[in-house]
């Protein structure tokens, strides 16, 4: 049987009709889809930020997470859906020093220009570090997950990129 492109559109037009959900599929091929959450519990001044930008560092995911004033942390994870379930779960998890941790999440609009992850006015209580700065990863071109150290030893090298002045020698080689 040959197919025309009458078959196509016919095709086309059976899977909108059954309600089926087309994604588009991203430049390197994975489904994309975009997240956003709101942390709540224990969850400021415990890592928890940096806890977040670690798990998008190891699965190349764009996004951002910043503190809210009633004590939350809000983010938005956009990437593949798999390593979004991955990184979310490992946000349930919480820090060693987080507790009563809950996450909510719900669906948000994926951005196609979104080409980073951003951790907004991230300060460090255990290093003592009170000047706020937003921490950048641009995401890999290679769209593959990496290891968690190398995501830690990314994690260090955005540190010792942003901070500045005595900040920067505040820094070691603990995991906060």
């Amino acid at each position: 049987m040959r197919i025309t492109q009458f078959h196509v559109a016919v095709l086309f037009a059976a899977v909108l009709a059954s309600g089926a959900a087309l994604r588009i599929a991203g430049a390197t091929g994975p489904e994309s889809q975009a997240i956003s959450g709101i942390v709540s519990g224990d969850v400021q001044k415990v890592g928890f930020r940096a806890m977040i930008l670690k798990q998008a560092i190891e699965y190349n995911l764009a996004g951002s997470a910043q503190n809210t004033t009633e004590g939350s942390v809000r983010f938005i994870l956009q990437g593949d859906e798999n390593r979004i379930g991955r990184a979310v779960m490992a946000i349930r998890n919480g820090t060693k020093k987080s507790s009563d941790v809950n996450v909510n999440t719900s669906p948000a609009k994926l951005d196609p220009n979104l080409n980073k992850f951003t951790v907004i006015g991230w300060t460090s209580v255990s290093r003592n570090i009170s000047h706020p700065y937003d921490l950048v990863f641009p995401l890999r071109t290679n769209d593959e997950p990496i290891s968690k150290k190398k995501a830690k030893e990314v994690w260090h090298e955005i540190l010792r990129s942003t901070l500045t002045g005595e900040d920067l020698n505040k820094l070691g080689d603990d995991d906060e």
